[in-house]
């Protein structure tokens, strides 16, 4: 089958020709209908030689969807034909993380070497992905593939972030969305639908500011040194009850704790590298910062079932598997609108 891999450090991925997996006892063997092109992916193939974390070469693509192409012994529960969205974050499935459907922060996934699909196991920009288990496949129910597969984690993730800020995001309140690309205009959708809070949006491209309005932002803010005097101009001086960083970048993180009100979330998703002073003095009183990651099997059913109601749509652009690499280079030069998909088997 063909697959897009990243193959050596510093070097662009590329579509090769590798045997065709078969499932063994208990797994599960998808043929990909739409794989997801992601930041993180980026920041895989950014990553130096030295303390590089994954085995060489690895196929990409940690957003997957699938038809059932055939079952491991024992395998229940599913069958071949049938359409599923892969739930990523994959656990040991038995701590206690994992029994509340949090495999996102499964305490043994680092002990016993377990890695999501794209993130140091094989992931689904090929033809074919070997799913480790059944739990990990959520129904798609009538969604379309490549409108569904970045919800895997362009919605999931950005749902996650929002979901424990929702009781702070009452009549009257402020929620900041700091980059709106592909998790980003996501995040202001989930806002618009679940909360009646007034949704700011910045970013540094105008193209991402304009989609941002499209998609439900009441207001929209150029992310440059004046960005967080504007939103403190914008809510008379309050400051935001929930600020929602997708870029994680130092100046983004500034800003961030800068429109901050008291006793305001923080929510830091994007991995730039930035973080934020925490302690007596530097944020308002009582501001909560955290880091989440990915989000649980129940929330994706959620995220599909938000889909399925229209309350949530991400913008994609696809491509062929053999375009993979121009992909990731549109991706890189931020000229995506929305959300990449790589469609294998179209």
């Amino acid at each position: 089958m063909k697959a897009l891999q990243y193959r050596t450090i510093g070097a662009p991925p590329e579509v090769v020709t590798v045997p065709d997996p078969e499932p063994g006892p208990g797994q599960v063997l998808l043929k990909v209908t739409a794989a997801g092109v992601c930041h993180s992916d980026i920041a895989v193939m950014s990553w130096p030689a030295e303390g590089f974390p994954y085995t060489l070469p690895l196929t990409l693509g940690h957003e997957g969807v699938g038809t059932v192409a055939a079952l491991g012994a024992g395998v229940t529960g599913v069958r071949e034909g049938e359409a599923y969205a892969v739930y990523g974050p994959w656990g040991c499935g038995s701590c206690t993380k994992c029994a509340e459907g949090k495999e996102n922060y499964c305490l043994r996934a680092a002990e016993l070497g377990i890695h999501p699909p794209g993130l140091g196991r094989p992931g689904a920009m090929a033809e074919y992905l070997l799913v480790d288990d059944p739990r990990h496949l959520v129904p798609l129910d009538g969604l379309d593939p490549v409108a569904a597969v970045p919800l895997t984690d362009a919605g999931l993730t950005p749902y996650h972030a929002v979901k424990r800020s929702l009781p702070k995001l009452v009549a009257g309140s402020t929620a900041v969305v700091i980059g709106t690309g592909g998790l980003g205009h996501v995040a202001v959708q989930l806002l618009r639908a679940l909360s009646p809070a007034r949704v700011v949006a910045l970013d540094v491209s105008e193209d991402k500011l304009r989609l941002a309005r499209e998609v439900g932002a009441h207001e929209t803010v150029l992310s440059d040194a004046r960005a967080a005097d504007a939103v403190r101009e914008l809510t008379g001086g309050r400051g935001a009850e929930a600020v929602f960083d997708f870029v994680g970048a130092e100046p983004t993180v500034r800003t961030a704790g800068a429109v901050a009100a008291v006793e305001g979330d923080v929510v830091i998703v994007g991995i730039g590298g930035g973080a934020l002073p925490v302690g007596f003095g530097y944020l308002p009183f009582e501001v909560s910062v955290t880091a989440p990651y990915w989000g649980s099997r129940g929330e994706l059913l959620e995220v599909l079932a938000l889909a399925r109601s229209g309350a949530v749509s991400v913008h994609t652009e696809t491509f062929s598997l053999d375009e993979g690499p121009r992909a990731y280079e549109r991706l890189h030069e931020g000229t995506i609108d929305g959300r990449a998909v790589i469609v294998p088997n179209g």
